[in-house]
């Protein structure tokens, strides 16, 4: 079994008869919206879905920009970037910035008094204009040929994701500006020279965020949760999607001799 998977996690399961708070970080509501089924494996039953890599490049930048804002930070003054792209505000300063940065510790959390989750989500960044509200940023890489944008339907989940950090803050008591800003960073991959460095156009991408559907969700994974049911798959759900395929062949890997004869198999071709 790989060192990085464990298909049957015995701990942070959810108890109905249990009153401690339950702790869901941002990223477990989107697994919900995106399968129920996986969500409640998960969240329920231990079974989560197999881990994905780390992307070390993309942490690598994240790391680089945190350094480059928090310059700025120390001195009061506004990035270029964001002066360059008529933003009115500067990165904030607070003695909690470091703790709302840390996922593992938390970030940003809030209980939510109807549910009793205990809802968390690592920030980037966040800003202060002169009226006194926050503004959410995360920081984003890739690479492409084309221009970038937030528009491509896969990226509802980078929406939802500022829309819960902007939940977060407001449930503390902040003021928060409904607008967020992706700082997008672009690998320039047609380059004629490597010469041992990536080269980078950042773009400063507005989204206007909505979060009144934070609360209803956060009631149906409640009910989730405390069924003793599992729902149904979400209907894009590649690993659900798989697990029904691989059901099909249960007869083949059950039997042994069909297993042998599988591997005895002449080459093909």
């Amino acid at each position: 079994m790989s060192k990085y998977y464990n298909p049957q996690r015995t701990r942070n399961l959810y108890d109905p008869s249990s009153t401690t708070p339950f702790r869901i970080s941002r990223s477990k509501i989107e697994l919900f919206i995106n399968c129920p089924r996986c969500f409640y494996l998960d969240r329920k039953r231990g079974t989560g879905q197999p881990p994905g890599y780390p992307f070390a490049l993309n942490s690598a930048v994240d790391n680089l920009l945190k350094n480059e804002f928090d310059s700025y930070r120390a001195k009061g003054e506004p990035h270029p970037l964001m002066t360059e792209a008529g933003i009115d505000a500067i990165p904030l300063k607070h003695k909690k910035l470091n703790e709302w940065r840390d996922s593992l510790r938390g970030g940003v959390t809030f209980l939510h008094p109807q549910t009793n989750l205990f809802i968390t989500g690592g920030i980037d960044d966040v800003w202060i204009n002169p009226q006194g509200e926050l503004i959410v940023v995360d920081y984003k890489s890739t690479s492409k040929n084309e221009e970038l944008s937030i528009d491509a339907d896969w990226q509802i989940a980078y929406k939802r994701q500022m829309e819960i950090y902007q939940w977060l803050f407001r449930k503390n008591g902040f003021k928060v500006n409904p607008t967020a800003y992706f700082v997008y960073c672009n690998g320039l991959a047609n380059k004629d020279k490597f010469d041992k460095k990536l080269e980078f156009d950042i773009y400063m991408l507005s989204y206007k965020g909505d979060d009144s559907w934070i609360d209803k969700t956060l009631i149906e994974i409640y009910n989730c949760l405390r069924s003793d049911s599992i729902p149904k798959p979400g209907k894009d759900c590649d690993y659900c999607a798989y697990r029904d395929a691989a059901n099909k062949h249960k007869d083949v890997v059950e039997d042994e001799t069909s297993i042998k004869d599988l591997f005895e198999m002449p080459p093909q071709g």
